[in-house]
């Protein structure tokens, strides 16, 4: 029996959506009869692939969108990828119509038949000599956008929550869907093909110099060659649980921060200016910025150069990768009269999670627009280059007031809020009349307030930014959608939503 009549309404909607994704040509409906402005129905033709061509509406795309489907004792296999010119990757993995985040075998078979195909097509067609490194699963994967979808019988799963698909049987049966399809694929079309193999050629040699300035980094080279000593107020504590990082717009506010921490736990990194959007930007071009710079030292976890993938998730595409590298050996062997192998090096991880100095990281910016500009453009950053802070919940958002509103000489009280602020002025109008002063940033506030409102743990605000699984094709599109270069479905998207916006700033 239901206990309660209260329905996350986008969530559902979301869900309904991804499901006529996945099931071509069936037709799903939300009806609300409390609020018919609810009510929308989902149909998409042709399924899948139109799902990548959503995801990729916001890019340049480099191939139209190719689609292999197969099914083979009681097993349907669907997979839908395309390649954009950007550097991020994007793979869903379905089974069952159930999300499976972590991915799996299905998400391993595929990488392991792309790795191996496009490494023997680019040795047979002369893209890479004999001498030449093959190309690494991550290089191949750059400006990927894919979908995979499964649907068989008695599915095995690595927990009840089925986040990754363990079927071992799936594995060789996505390999070889992928691995025949793509053959044929890249053959039947020589122009896409050169576009994958040149990107992905290029990719690997950015990724090489991304990953050694990555390496110095984690190494502890950053401290010297960043400056970071004239940047980081750092806390006296070494326990990293007990430690926080407030990351501060300005100098001015990171003036105030400084005099308002706990100097024993609260660690101060002042950034000028806005930082740049990675979006738009190849990492390494991002690391010429002086304030990612400063984060990455400061934070000692290095860069996460898988772009977004969980960790499970970037284990069992290592496992993949090492088997795809063997068999493009081999097929290499047999096209071209056996080049002699080229053992791959194993790369220190750029990314360690256990080196993290702080517990808690603060984005603390100013209550307005442009506060609210530096605070997406800093989870932007995090999303793509170190998401496993987000998913482990290490970062948060404070909550600095933008109104101070004073009843008589010794009453004060803070709101973040227009409505905060109403409420204060309604609840207080009967002892004498309000005073309401706007704060135009955190650099206004003295370091007594700054404590009170904002840093002291007894009294703040804190937002923890957490990472839905269930909803990563909603926040990709995001991310993808706001923060990209194209500028059509960004102003598509503010039009449909103007009615929903707050916290609009009006500059007369």
């Amino acid at each position: 029996v239901l206990t309660t009549t209260e329905y996350d309404v986008p969530l559902l909607k979301t869900r309904m959506k991804e499901l006529a994704y996945l099931n071509a040509k069936v037709r799903f409906t939300f009806t609300d009869e409390r609020e018919p402005e609810h009510d929308e129905s989902y149909y998409y033709e042709r399924g899948i692939p139109q799902l990548v061509e959503d995801l990729n509406d916001s890019k340049e795309t480099l191939t139209p969108v190719i689609y292999f489907r197969r099914v083979r004792e009681n097993t349907e296999v669907e997979i839908a990828f395309q390649y954009h010119d950007g550097f991020n990757q994007t793979v869903l993995a379905f089974s069952n119509n159930i999300h499976n985040p972590d991915g799996g075998t299905h998400v391993s078979g595929f990488q392991m038949a792309l790795t191996r195909v496009l490494n023997a097509y680019a040795k047979r067609m002369g893209f890479l000599k004999e001498k030449d490194t093959n190309l690494s699963s991550d290089a191949i994967m750059a400006g990927l956008t894919a979908v995979i979808s499964l649907k068989l019988e008695n599915p095995s799963y690595n927990s009840q929550d089925k986040v990754k698909l363990v079927t071992p049987e799936v594995q060789g049966l996505t390999n070889s869907l992928v691995g025949d399809g793509l053959t044929q694929f890249l053959e039947e079309n020589p122009k896409p093909a050169k576009y994958i193999i040149d990107k992905a050629i290029t990719e690997q040699r950015a990724r090489e110099a991304m990953r050694k300035a990555a390496e110095n980094i984690r190494r502890g080279n950053a401290m010297d060659s960043f400056g970071l000593p004239g940047k980081l107020t750092d806390c006296i504590s070494k326990n990293r649980d007990e430690c926080e990082l407030f990351l501060v717009e300005g100098d001015s506010a990171g003036g105030s921060a400084k005099g308002a921490r706990d100097r024993q736990t609260q660690a101060v990194l002042p950034l000028r200016g806005k930082i740049l959007n990675v979006e738009r930007a190849r990492l390494d071009k991002a690391l010429d910025n002086e304030e990612i710079k400063s984060l990455i030292a400061a934070l000692g976890v290095g860069i996460d150069l898988s772009m977004g993938k969980s960790t499970a998730l970037r284990a069992e595409e290592e496992d993949g990768e090492r088997e795809a590298f063997e068999m493009a050996v081999v097929e290499t062997k047999k096209g071209n009269g056996g080049y002699g192998k080229k053992e791959k090096e194993k790369d220190e991880p750029t990314f360690d999670i256990t080196k993290l100095r702080y517990d808690k990281i603060i984005i603390m910016t100013d209550a307005d627009v442009d506060g609210e500009h530096i605070r997406t453009l800093l989870l932007t950053f995090f999303y793509r280059y170190m998401k496993p802070l987000m998913d482990r919940g290490h970062i948060y958002l404070a909550q600095p007031p933008l109104f101070v509103v004073k009843v008589g000489n010794n009453e004060r009280y803070y709101a973040s809020s227009v409505e905060e602020r109403d409420e204060l002025i309604k609840q207080h109008r009967k002892k004498k009349d309000p005073t309401v002063t706007r704060f135009k940033g955190l650099g206004e506030m003295n370091a007594d307030e700054l404590e009170e409102t904002t840093m002291n743990p007894a009294n703040r605000k804190l937002v923890q930014v957490h990472m839905d699984p269930q909803l990563e094709m909603e926040i990709e599109q995001m991310f993808s959608r706001l923060m990209g270069d194209k500028v059509e479905p960004r102003r598509n998207f503010i039009e449909s939503h103007a009615k929903q916006a707050h916290n609009v700033d009006w500059h007369y």
